[in-house]
């Protein structure tokens, strides 16, 4: 144990009769770092729960950590409530969260163990009891959030045992759970909340493989793979303490020990906690990353709708994968409208779905994860960015000029040559929640537009053409600026002009302290006229190599639709000058552009 261990186990030693498990609906005390929520997941019996029966002693280690920590228990909601209506139970719980001084709770940190990460999930996504439905919160307090073997895509023990409304939610090929992965834009985004997780493989194999699973989650459905890659640990451990049901029907051992019941700040899951809500990478040196576990490094799982042309739900009797290397597997299909498969070899896929349509699609399948797909003839849809470049998490702004990209969106190239832009461009077109976006150009997988100025919050977008539908959520915040550059690499030099000159800014010809420099942009949000320009609502910020760059003006470029442009005067601060290829950064409301340069001596 290194020196610095060891003073924290004595710290936690020391005060750990003082641990401060903070009651449901009380103040909450101000520490040096976010209080932390803690969810527990499926509860056969609630008659036994209580917080040290899932996270054992894991409020004393937070505790000599710095942090209070708060218990929301699903067994607290009454009755038999599902998945969404225990998400829906924990918004108000976090809406009515207090500190001593009266004050809201702006920010809390989530360890979520099992079904808690899907009931946080829930919440995040807005997700109802009505299939496909959602009501995304408008903000959004979550910093972080650490997920304990949570069954993202589902577990094939909750399929044998799917009883309840939770236990058919959790059941391996669920439509709730292909819901939930897919709401924003075919994915879950997690809103862009800072997460990661721990994934078990100390089960015995019964239920998958040995070295595969926890004994109830599979690593393929634990992993954030449909997140962000470099995301996943995992850990020897069970998915519960060993001597329960799970060592009855033999899917751990009695001696196994619980991913999320910590019984010391050395255990594992306790490790990657405090690490990462500290803002340390030392939860990279925990376990083993996905990429290098021997079934994640090469594997994938998918979960797979089929819809017609006209993107209508279809019942599937038969659909089969087939990897470029030939090998081929027949999807379990519980349900008939949902099918799913773990280690399946990753690359190039191509998805058959049989009766009462036969179609076939392409797909790139990544390894590390469970990924969701759609299989279609006619458009398709893959993600829909900010013309600059891409940004994450997967959020749009009114009045954005974007870029939609997936497969079949159009017949044929086109592209507009005059201003105002077209409403209709060669065969496809647009639309958000019924409006129709101008397009600029069109081609098979990449077709440009304009997202309509009043759209706001969770909207459908569609693309349409002689070979069919499709639409996906897409979600708009008021502002999430992106700044155009001159390679289109998104962050290399800005696209931008010096006032002094009009001249493009480069290293032949930089801003000097004192220039005016007009920035071209997007996602700068709703605007209102004034005086023949359009203001932007929401006034956004300029910074050059760190420094304040006084806005002038920040609205739409007069006579271009979706295009915005910010004037702000290059200034130093003595001592520091501004020299060099220097970032510039946009910032309106809650987000952030991506990180472009400027050339300024």
């Amino acid at each position: 144990m290194t020196g610095q261990l060891r003073i924290f186990a004595g710290a936690l030693f020391v005060c750990s009769a003082f641990a401060q498990l903070i009651p449901p609906g009380t103040p909450v005390p101000r520490r040096s770092l976010p209080p932390v929520l803690f969810i527990n997941g499926f509860e056969l019996d609630c008659s036994g729960v209580s917080f040290s029966s899932t996270f054992g002693t894991a409020d004393q280690v937070l505790q000599a950590n710095g942090e209070a920590s708060v218990f929301f228990d699903i067994c607290s909601v009454p009755g038999t409530p599902t998945i969404e209506d225990l998400g829906n139970a924990l918004g108000t719980l976090l809406a009515n969260l207090r500190f001593t001084d009266g004050q809201p709770v702006d920010q809390i940190d989530v360890v979520a163990h099992s079904m808690g990460g899907l009931v946080l999930r829930s919440y995040l996504s807005g997700k109802q009891n009505t299939s496909g439905t959602f009501q995304p919160p408008a903000q959004i307090d979550v910093r972080k959030v650490v997920f304990l073997a949570t069954p993202h895509f589902g577990s094939g023990v909750a399929l044998n045992f799917g009883v309840t409304p939770q236990l058919r939610e959790l059941a391996s090929g669920s439509g709730f759970l292909f819901d939930l992965g897919t709401w924003n834009q075919g994915t879950d985004d997690l809103r862009g909340v800072d997460a990661i997780a721990a994934a078990g493989n100390g089960g015995t194999g019964l239920a998958t493989m040995s070295g595969f699973d926890d004994g109830v989650v599979a690593l393929t459905s634990a992993s954030l793979e449909f997140y962000q890659p470099g995301r996943t640990r995992v850990l020897p451990y069970c998915h519960v303490n060993g001597g329960g049901i799970v060592s009855f029907a033999g899917l751990c051992s009695f001696s196994a020990q619980g991913i999320a019941n910590i019984n010391s700040a050395m255990h594992e899951s306790a490790q990657m906690i405090v690490s990462f809500f500290n803002g340390t990478g030392a939860w990279k040196n925990v376990g083993v990353a996905a990429e290098n576990d021997p079934f994640l490094s090469v594997d994938g799982g998918l979960i797979v709708e089929a819809r017609n042309a006209d993107d209508t739900l279809l019942s599937m009797s038969s659909l089969k994968a087939t990897a470029s290397t030939g090998v081929s597997k027949q999807l379990n299909i519980p349900s008939g409208d949902v099918a799913y498969t773990d280690l399946f070899p990753a690359g190039p896929v191509t998805l058959t779905a049989i009766d009462p349509l036969t179609v076939t699609n392409s797909v790139m399948l990544p390894a590390g994860g469970t990924e969701p797909y759609t299989v279609k003839p006619g458009p398709q849809i893959a993600r829909v960015f900010p013309a600059p470049t891409n940004v994450f998490p997967l959020s749009l702004a009114p009045g954005m000029f974007v870029s939609i990209y997936g497969t079949a969106l159009a017949a044929e190239t086109a592209q507009a040559t005059g201003l105002p832009f077209p409403t209709q461009l060669s065969d496809a077109q647009a639309s958000v929640n019924g409006t129709p976006i101008p397009l600029s150009y069109a081609s098979p997988s990449q077709i440009n537009g304009v997202i309509p100025d009043d759209a706001s919050g969770l909207a459908t977008l569609l693309v349409s053409n002689g070979s069919g539908n499709r639409t996906v959520n897409v979600f708009v915040e008021p502002a999430v600026p992106a700044i155009f550059t001159l390679d289109g690499s998104g962050s290399g030099p800005a696209a931008a002009i010096n006032a002094s000159n009009n001249g493009v800014v480069s290293s032949s010809n930089p801003l000097h302290a004192g220039n005016y420099v007009e920035l071209y942009a997007t996602g700068l949000g709703a605007t209102t006229t004034q005086n023949g320009l359009d203001y932007a609502n929401l006034q956004p910020t300029v910074t050059i190599g760190g420094q304040d760059c006084p806005v002038t003006y920040a609205g739409r470029a007069p006579g271009y639709a979706g295009l915005d442009q910010i004037n702000c005067i290059v200034r130093a601060v003595p001592p520091i000058p501004l020299v060099g290829n220097l970032v510039v950064i946009v910032t309106s409301g809650t987000r952030s552009s991506n990180a472009a340069t400027l050339a300024v001596e």
